[in-house]
């Protein structure tokens, strides 16, 4: 009977700090709520997309400084 080698999980830094989640988090609720704005000062209009949301979440994440990756260019 041969002997199985366990397969070790190598440990990874999170990308998104926690931070970051809450940001997204009060993001998705206030798209719910129907508050979310998009555009310089919210003049854009309602936000109803999802990912749109999260974008916005984690560009307010960003200027809070909490760990996001960089946005694709």
């Amino acid at each position: 009977m041969a002997t199985r080698k366990r397969a070790r999980r190598k440990s990874t830094k999170r990308r998104y700090s926690p931070g970051a989640s809450r940001a997204v988090e009060s993001a998705m609720r206030r798209r719910k709520r129907g508050t979310l704005r998009s555009g310089p000062g919210g003049k854009a209009g309602k936000v109803k997309s999802r990912k749109q949301a999260i974008a916005i979440g984690l560009s307010e994440a960003r200027k809070k400084g909490a760990r996001v990756p960089a946005r694709k260019r």
